[in-house]
């Protein structure tokens, strides 16, 4: 980090070259916006100078939210298999037992299975 007087004196001594310094610093505090992994930053961090240009942008669909959207699907048998989707989509398959009761969720992309005769 270079101070404000030493950046007048290199201005200063390279004038005839043209060359053009700018010094940025956070002068107004802004709000940080908080990631789906819980990230957010005190207003006066700065890291936050990086957004003094553009705000920052953060994806409020997050994925555990989009898939607890999916309703569990029903199937009869006691152990079904996961594979996430078809072909490089998807993850290694798995196998979930479903003996006991209630919702049973893939632990690669988080799709719930469920029994019938559970209910």
């Amino acid at each position: 980090m270079i101070s404000a007087t030493r950046a007048r004196q290199f201005v200063g001594s390279v004038n005839s070259r043209t060359i053009s310094l700018t010094i940025r610093c956070i002068t107004n505090k802004t709000e940080d916006v908080t990631t789906h992994t819980g990230q957010k930053w005190e207003s006066d961090d700065y890291r936050l100078a990086r957004f003094t240009l553009a705000p920052k942008q953060v994806n409020k669909n997050w994925a555990v939210n989009l898939i607890a959207q999916v309703p569990p699907k029903e199937v009869t048998e006691r152990v079904v298999w996961c594979d996430g989707g078809s072909g490089p989509e998807g993850h290694p398959r798995v196998y979930i037992n479903l003996d006991k009761p209630g919702n049973h969720s893939c632990g690669y992309c988080g799709l719930r299975f469920v029994k019938k005769d559970h209910h």
